[in-house]
């Protein structure tokens, strides 16, 4: 079953302009978030070769980048962690927030654009505040 915008959150714009930079600033390709759209997506499919032969990456990244960077999507409000009866697990899917900004971004007939240097500038920033004080 797909996103009904009907149905959507009203989200600030602060936080859709910090998801969208947050997604810009990502090694992932709009193919994972469409693909997270209608089911959960193991970590092992975004890492490595499988990643980009998936479409979920350009370049391959190690396991613990894309761990690294699902993270942070979670952080942001982008992605959950999938559960099932033993616990957390390993796939992930997009949150309403996530479905929105996918949404928007196809009915606009507009993709992810790249992330310029302000954004990874800021986005780098908003994850360096963040960090817990015990790291």
């Amino acid at each position: 079953m797909g996103f009904s915008p009907v149905h959507s959150i009203q989200y600030p714009p602060q936080a859709i302009r910090r998801a969208s930079r947050a997604v810009r600033c990502s090694p992932f390709t709009v193919s994972l978030f469409e693909a997270m759209q209608y089911h959960s997506v193991q970590l092992g499919a975004i890492a490595g070769t499988s990643g980009v032969q998936l479409g979920y990456v350009c370049h391959p990244i190690t396991e613990r980048a894309a761990d690294d960077h699902t993270l942070w999507l979670i952080q942001i409000g982008l992605l959950r962690r999938e559960v099932d009866g033993q616990g957390l697990t390993d796939s992930f899917r997009l949150t309403p927030l996530g479905r929105h900004l996918i949404y928007t971004w196809q009915h606009q007939s507009r993709y992810r654009q790249s992330a310029s240097l302000v954004d990874h500038l800021l986005n780098w920033m908003a994850q360096w505040l963040r960090r817990p004080s015990w790291l």
